[in-house]
């Protein structure tokens, strides 16, 4: 690969190494030139441009990718189409990701153009959740490298990347008693641990309480050994502390076989995991009862998927195995709020809002926030919010200051509002407090300006139709007749560095660093270059309001300023 300074008269084929605005347009990084984007070059001045033509040694980095894919991924995960020399591998069902850690290793260790980044082994996920990206530092790979790299996984004879899925559908939970233990105690271990078989596919566990002693715990398991259970499940009164103690020993008692007591994860240490009639037999510890995720969950999740889980396997969870500071395992998608969107359809992308109300307005004048200035009776926010809230956003959140005449603008929308204490420190910081309240599920963030009330649903689903990280389109930007506008939408990997922006540029510098990944969305009028900011664009504003006949807060889209 050729990668340098190339003359124009000689970059037919070349490969941007940078994108480059011409004309009201951008070419991207990777862009293949040929002479009608060369002729656009040279109209800026411009007399060479750095990139990189391709020899007959290499292979083109989407193709590249593509075939890394292809040989690496393995059940259930699904492969993306391959954009700027990236791949990424999806679940396609829920289940147990599978990592082969040694294979991985091995195919990043073959050479520095291919690389291959992953969840880490054992990690539970839902339909839809990425597991790696596949990625050609740009814009070729060596053809031989890449071959290494094929012969290595060849020859493993394995996928590196697959999803076990949830294969418990029937499981029993034993719980011992002691008399001087409360009631609650049996009613949260119970609750705690049936939340997690069926947050793993399982239906509503059997659930059998017996006393803590080994002979009647020994019949119980035994009865239920009858039954067509996938998994059984102990929780004691007491913890496990010798392979003679209660819960082993009744295990043994019955025929059953003990594959390993304690394990080197904390908490979960005390965790005993055994097999009867073919069928895992987990001694829970008492951390089980509580909701965070601990060793329990490990070894319990890949019971539930069917995987193998030898003494060795435990032996080996001890790297990653302090648990100290983790958090609660999050709910099930299918749980979690949908916030304040209305009406959308179940396949539409999460996608969040963060509205921008919080500038002083000082080019409007006078005492009154330009926010609750009205346009056919309704306040300027009143216009954005309504839109947001009939669009297909899941969330939504606004960022006020203190000013209080905002919040009785809003009245009763069902928005949360956060406040930014020092707007004068510029809309960045605005930005940044309301990223922060964007929730944990949200995909992408729309970034909405409350000053922009020609802004419809109908734009904003636009943008949310044009996001798809799968094809790279990761940072979506309205246009209208060549110039950019907004809002603009965000994926969530530029959360931080949106967070870190200064003064009133907002995320603008963002959008120009990853050009690469950005898509323009041509719009059906101007609305995404209208933003109010003095009285003549308001009374404009409501001059076409008033000629389109549109009623005073009737919720019917605005005209767009200058279209």
């Amino acid at each position: 690969m050729d990668f340098s300074e190339h003359p124009l008269d000689d970059a037919d084929g070349v490969l941007l190494a940078h994108a480059i605005a011409v004309e009201g347009r951008v070419l991207k990084k990777g862009h293949r030139l040929d002479p009608e984007t060369i002729e656009l070059i040279r109209k800026e001045g411009r007399t060479s441009v750095l990139g990189a033509r391709l020899g007959a040694d290499d292979v083109h980095e989407d193709e590249a990718a593509r075939l890394v894919a292809q040989a690496v991924a393995g059940p259930n995960a699904r492969i993306a189409r391959a954009f700027t020399g990236r791949v990424n591998l999806y679940a396609a069902t829920r289940g147990l990701c599978r990592i082969d850690e040694a294979l991985v290793k091995a195919i990043n260790r073959v050479d520095e153009a291919i690389t291959i980044a992953t969840l880490a082994d054992d990690t539970a996920c839902e339909s839809g959740e990425m597991l790696a990206t596949i990625k050609i530092i740009p814009f070729a790979a060596p053809k031989a490298a890449l071959d290494r790299v094929l012969a290595v996984i060849a020859k493993a004879g394995r996928p590196a990347i697959r999803i076990a899925p949830w294969q418990v559908i029937h499981a029993a939970l034993i719980l011992t008693e002691l008399p001087h233990l409360k009631q609650s105690i049996y009613e949260e271990t119970a609750r705690a641990i049936g939340s997690r078989l069926m947050h793993l596919g399982a239906r509503t566990p059997v659930i059998e309480r017996v006393p803590h002693d080994r002979t009647r715990l020994a019949r119980a398991l035994a009865d239920i050994a009858r039954e067509p259970m996938d998994l059984i499940v102990v929780a004691g009164a007491s913890a496990i502390v010798d392979r003679a103690d209660v819960i082993p020993a009744a295990l043994t008692d019955i025929g059953g076989t003990i594959v390993r007591l304690g394990m080197p994860v904390d908490p979960g240490n005390l965790l005993m995991l055994g097999r009867l009639a073919g069928r895992p037999v987990i001694g829970a510890p008492g951390c089980a009862r509580s909701p965070k995720i601990n060793g329990f969950d490990r070894v319990l999740q890949r019971a539930a998927a069917g995987e193998a889980i030898e003494a060795l396997d435990i032996a080996d969870f001890g790297v990653g195995g302090l648990l100290k500071e983790v958090g609660e395992r999050p709910l099930p998608r299918a749980a979690a709020s949908p916030g304040p969107r209305r009406g959308a359809p179940k396949s539409v992308r999460n996608v969040a809002s963060v509205v921008l109300a919080a500038g002083r307005g000082t080019r409007m004048g006078g005492p009154v926030n330009k926010l609750v200035r009205e346009i056919m009776g309704k306040p300027l926010i009143g216009h954005v919010l309504d839109a947001a809230l009939e669009s297909r956003l899941r969330a939504l959140t606004v960022v006020t200051n203190t000013d209080p005449s905002v919040r009785l603008a809003i009245g009763g929308r069902p928005v949360p509002v956060v406040v930014n204490e020092e707007p004068e420190a510029g809309m960045s910081r605005s930005l940044a407090i309301g990223l922060a309240d964007v929730p944990d599920g949200a995909e992408a963030a729309l970034v909405l300006l409350a000053d922009m009330p020609g802004i419809t649903p109908r734009h904003i689903d636009m943008l949310i139709d044009a996001y798809d990280p799968d094809e790279g389109r990761l940072i979506v930007v309205p246009v209208w007749q060549g110039k950019r506008g907004n809002p603009v939408l965000f994926d969530r990997r530029f959360f931080t560095e949106m967070m870190a922006q200064t003064g009133d540029r907002g995320a603008r510098d963002v959008i120009r660093a990853h050009e690469d990944v950005v898509v323009e969305v041509d719009m059906p009028d101007a609305a995404c270059l209208g933003d109010i900011d003095t009285p003549e664009a308001l009374a404009a504003a409501e001059a076409a309001a008033r000629a389109q006949g549109l009623p005073p807060a009737s919720g019917a889209p605005l005209p767009a300023a200058g279209g």
